[in-house]
Parts: structure tokens; sequence; C-alpha cells
């Protein structure tokens, strides 16, 4: 027999928090997210995607009052599908097929309540840089932000019905690594145009930065859909809250004319530094993070976002801007490797550029939808 709670109080909060910690107690790869991260999602006063939607959070206990399993279900507006699609999250369970099977019926009629016609999953209530996808491939230590789980899960999913609706692939390199031929010509076109410029991110000027952002971000990515769209007031403070952590040597915009045409967003990979904290981040934590970002060389560093204006894509615009950057950050920093944030196998764009960049793939995830009509015919996600 197994007792559903909801998140209510506090004691529940923290064992939301603490029953993952002891699922993977013995999992050398498992990183263990910053609490904070997790309940700023839940924090109506901070999501803003509260204004467009709902969301709950479910404990799951046997007939010894254990918690056997979590998940997070919830409705988003802005995440525009084909049908009314809700997502579930956070989902973490033991490895047993029935209770899996509980949680999910569970989140199925929460949402067939709130009049949706499938769910997707595990996926974030909010932007997909963080915590979206189940890890099926790859099951090495996770990048800042980026959800990591058993071998098993990817079962559970399956064996209840979900499919997936697209793989999410991540890329790695060396950083030193030459840059391809193919990205040296691009480059060796566009550096002959007096017009043409690359500058790193700096954080005197992180404003106009983060303006420039917003320029390229929401032209390059307002045909994929799924609440992609960012305001400026969103992405000014994301900007902030990356300075304390940001390297001005990896973050990269390209301009004509002054005008910002394409951008490489990059920052060190955070989770070298926070799996000393136990995901923790109060006052001590934080002056822990600073000994250890002192003490502890950081090798990674992680690809973020890349976006090139739709007028400048397939103009070599991405080479150019690549290897200016390159160029820099070699002579610059000491980073070893360099791994790309996921990209969705349904943007083949991206996906050339990470053959370009002579990458290979190191890790896999993916994002899984069950359609409530079994009789539905299934469709993956449209390329784009």
């Amino acid at each position: 027999m197994i007792t559903i709670e909801e998140v209510e109080n506090n004691a529940q909060k923290r064992e939301f928090l603490e029953f993952p910690a002891r699922l993977y107690k013995d999992d050398t790869a498992y990183i263990r997210p910053l609490d904070k991260d997790i309940e700023g999602v839940f924090d109506r006063n901070t999501n803003k995607s509260f204004e467009n939607g709902a969301s709950a959070r479910f404990l799951f206990k046997n007939k010894e009052g254990k918690t056997v399993g979590k998940v997070a279900v919830f409705v988003n507006k802005k995440y525009l599908e084909k049908q009314p699609t809700g997502g579930i999250g956070f989902f973490d369970c033991i490895n047993d097929q029935k209770t899996a099977n509980f949680i999910f019926d569970h989140c199925k009629n929460w949402l067939l309540k709130h009049g949706m016609e499938a769910m997707d999953g595990s996926i974030n209530f909010g932007e997909r840089d963080k915590f979206w996808g189940v890890l099926i491939e790859g099951f090495s230590q996770p990048l800042y932000g980026m959800n990591y789980n058993f071998p098993y899960y990817k079962e559970l999913f399956e064996n209840y019905g979900f499919q997936i609706y697209y793989n999410q692939l991540c890329f790695s390199r060396k950083a030193h690594a030459p840059t391809s031929r193919i990205f040296n010509i691009m480059h060796a076109k566009h550096s002959k145009n007096e017009n043409f410029s690359a500058k790193p991110v700096t954080k005197a000027h992180l404003e106009k930065f983060a303006e420039d952002f917003y320029t390229i971000y929401n032209k390059s990515w307002e045909s994929h859909g799924g609440g992609k769209q960012m305001n400026l007031a969103e992405i000014k403070k994301m900007f902030n809250t990356m300075k304390p952590v940001m390297n001005e040597h990896i973050a990269w915009f390209a301009y004509e004319n002054e005008n910002p045409i394409a951008m490489w967003i990059n920052i060190p990979d955070l989770n070298q530094w926070f799996k000393y904290l136990n995901g923790k981040f109060g006052l001590w934590d934080k002056i822990k993070f600073l000994y250890y970002k002192k003490v502890k060389k950081n090798t990674k560093f992680v690809g973020l976002i890349f976006g090139v204006l739709p007028e400048w894509q397939n103009k070599g615009v991405e080479g150019y801007l690549i290897v200016e950057a390159a160029n820099h950050f070699r002579k610059a920093t000491e980073f070893l490797d360099f791994e790309m944030q996921w990209i969705g196998d349904f943007n083949p764009k991206m996906l050339g550029l990470a053959k370009h960049l002579e990458t290979e793939m190191t890790r896999k995830l993916a994002t899984y939808r069950y359609l409530f009509d079994r009789e539905k015919e299934f469709e993956r996600h449209p390329t784009v």
C-alpha cells in the first residue's frame, strides 16, 4: 500500500530534497543539486511560470512510512504543444515498476483534472535550461542544472507507456583542440570584413550584453514554440545571477556594424565546485564555495547557448565567432574540456554545428511524452 502526501509543510519540503540524496548515496557520479535551485522552482515569488500555470509536489510512502518516490506535476499555458500538455518533473523512485506506475497514474489524474491530454517528463516548471529530461546514456557526473538518474529510470518510463518525444544530445571536445577546417574557412572570409567584430562578455558592461542576448535569443528561437521566448527583465536577472561565476574569456558575441548577430555563451561547469556543498548554499556554504573556487581548478567549461540571427544563418558567422573565441580562450584559460548543454534531435542546424566543432556525443537524455488517449497517433517533436 502506498500513501500520498502533498508537499506543503517544511518537513515535507525537506523530505522532497533529502530523498534523492539517500537514494543516490552510493552512486559516485551523483552530484546533489542546490536545494535553493529546486525550491526556487516552487516559489511563487520567484518563478514567473505561476502567472500562467499551477504546480504541486507529492511524496509517496510505503506501509512503513518510508519514502519510495517523489514527483512534481504542473501545467503551464505558455507550454505550447499540439494538444494541451502538462509536465511532470523532479521524479525519483525506487527500482520498482508498480511504484512508478502508481506515481505516473497519480500525475495523469491530476493533469486530467486540469484539462490536459498528455504529459511530458521529466521536465521543469519553467525554462529548458535546467532539470529537463531523463538521462538514458552517459552516466557521468552531471553538469550544473542537469538531471541525473539511475539507468533503470528509462525502463520505468517506457514500461508505463511513455515514448520519446525528442532526444537531448550532449557533445564534448578538448578545449585546446584545433578548430575545424570549415570554421577556419568561414573565419578567413568574414575576418576580412572591417564591419565584423567579435567581443567577449565583460562584467563591466553586463547590461549591454544582456540586451544583445535578448535581441538574438528571441529572434532565433521564436519558431521553436513551447514557451521559448524570454523577456528582457528575465535575461538581465539571469546575467546578474551568472556574474559571480562568469569567466570573461569564454562568452562571446559577434557584431556587424556594432549590431549583434551571433552569440556563444559559455560558463565554467559549476558542479565542479558545487559537488562539495551537499546541496546547501547558506552563508557558510558560500564561503566554502569561494574557497573551493580558489583552490580547485575548474577543468571544464559548458556551452549554454549558441545563437545566430535568422538572416545571418548559413553564412559562416558561426565559424567566424567560434574561431575568434577559441583563439582567445586557448591562450587566456586553462580549461581542458568543453561540453555543450543538450541539443534537441529536432534541431539539425545545431547538430550540424556540433559536427563541425568535431565533438563526440557524451550523454543523452530523453524528453518523454505520454498521450492520455492511447488510441491517438504519437508524433515526435517537429524539426525546426
